[in-house]
């Protein structure tokens, strides 16, 4: 079987290899938290190109636009492992690593406070679970607990390889790809990216921190257009 991996394309689009399954979630408000609902599943095969340009009239596939508009997809952020980049907030019972990428999901909020104000307060079994909610539903990977008593264990959600492509309608936009479960990622100049349970990837082209999202597509009022296709 075929390696599942994302190929960046210099100046183009994402190269998907291995029959990674591919749906569109939508990101819903409920209560004072927010949650994942499948929309579809498109149909592909065992490759597929995804759009990283955001200017496909074909969403979310490639159609060519990256170069009818001379897109410039230069990758500028870091290779770094995330436990280099990530800064520690300490807990009673969980510490949080957390390495600031933000694709503005907004999963980090719970009823009962944000995941850094329930990090803190962690001794609590309940406000312990809703931490480790808030992190683990964050697609950019940016927030990882450590439990302090179980030797430090990380905590991770299990997940299946598979790309969601992410839409946000109350804010009215399209989100990022977020690829979850530990597909590899490599760059245009064929170096590899460190494998990360979940990571999320920008599609608007406007990123300044390609190839991740860095919530540049709220500011630019991103819509993919799939809903009129």
């Amino acid at each position: 079987m075929k390696r599942k991996q994302i190929t960046i394309m210099e100046n183009g689009p994402y190269r998907v290899e291995g029959n990674v399954p591919l749906d569109e979630v939508i990101m819903v408000s409920q209560g004072g938290h927010r949650e994942y609902r499948k929309a579809r599943s498109f149909q592909t095969r065992g490759e597929y190109l995804l759009c990283r340009c955001g200017r496909t009239s074909t969403p979310p596939f490639c159609d060519g636009s990256h170069c009818k508009v001379g897109f410039d997809g230069t990758q500028t952020a870091s290779k770094m492992p995330f436990e280099e980049r990530a800064r520690v907030l300490r807990g009673p019972t969980l510490d949080l690593h957390d390495d600031g990428r933000c694709a503005y999901a907004r999963f980090c909020h719970r009823e009962d406070g944000d995941v850094w104000s329930l990090s803190e307060k962690s001794a609590d079994a309940h406000l312990r679970r809703e931490a480790i909610k808030a992190a683990c539903d964050c697609p950019t990977g940016r927030l990882v607990h450590y439990d302090k008593t179980a030797d430090y264990a990380q905590i991770e959600p299990v997940l299946e390889p598979s790309i969601w492509i992410l839409e946000d309608p109350d804010l009215d936009v399209s989100g990022p790809i977020y690829v979850r479960g530990g597909i590899a990622l490599v760059g245009s100049d064929s170096s590899q990216y460190e494998i990360r349970n979940r990571y999320a990837l920008c599609r608007c082209g406007a990123s300044c921190n390609k190839p991740f999202c860095d919530a540049s597509h709220v500011d630019a009022g991103f819509r993919d257009g799939i809903d009129s296709k």
